[in-house]
This record gives C-alpha cells, structure tokens and sequence, in this order.
C-alpha cells in the first residue's frame, strides 16, 4: 500500500494546482474533476478482470474460485503460519476483491456484456458507497 498511497499523494498535490478547486478539501477536488482515489480505480479494474473470469474471457479464471452457483466467489482454507505470506497473499486479485464482488447484485454480476456491466457497477456505485477509500 505504500507505494499506492505516494501515487495517490502525488494526484492530490496535483489537483491542489488547477485553479478554482485547488482549496477544496481532497474528496470535493475529485468530485469536480470527476476523477475517483487510486483504490477506487484498482477495485473497479479488479472487479472488472473478475466479471471477465466469470464469463470465461480472462486468464484469471483459474485463480479465482467461484460458489457453486458461479455468482459468488469464495476463499480456500489455507491460512499460513507466516505473517509475511499472510501479507502477501492480501495483495492477490482474489483476496482484494472477494468482499467487493460478493456485495454486487445478481444483475450486476450476470450483465451480458463488459460495457454493460461496467454501466451497472457505475449505477450500483452511485447509489450506495461500496467502494474505495
């Protein structure tokens, strides 16, 4: 996450430059520009890349597991002894996202399409504050 947080610092001494939003708080900058946090981004990227598993159409599909029902996705026992693995192992795509895709409606989860999907988690998003930071 350190390295996330200094990209994150550099946009927001960025939006401090541009003229008239510059002395708003950091969350009202984003929200003027229409820009999200770092961490919002990657969890849309990641719930995207799961969508496409789901559908059989990333290279992810065999390092996600799915429910039975192919809706929800699940985690393997498997907790190590070792805290840096334990560490580690939060960084995967599977361990990032579970939480995030599960709270996701089934007509989120089933859109026929990428663009839809992506226009149904924006609709999701927008009214309810699920995601990022």
């Amino acid at each position: 996450w350190s390295s996330i947080l200094r990209i994150e610092s550099v946009q927001r001494r960025f939006t401090r430059m541009i003229e008239g939003v510059g002395l708003l708080p950091y969350s009202e900058r984003l929200q003027v520009l229409q820009l999200t946090t770092l961490a919002e981004r990657r969890s849309r990227g990641d719930l995207i890349e799961v969508w496409k598993a789901s559908q059989g159409l990333s290279q992810l599909t065999g390092v996600l597991n799915f429910s039975r029902s192919g809706v929800n996705l699940i985690c393997k026992p498997g907790k190590s002894k070792s805290s840096k693995i334990n560490r580690i192992k939060r960084n995967f795509i599977n361990e990032r996202v579970m939480l995030f895709w599960n709270k996701l409606p089934i007509e989120v989860k089933n859109a026929p399409t990428l663009n839809s999907f992506k226009a149904n988690l924006e609709l999701f998003k927008s009214k309810t504050k699920a995601f990022g930071t």
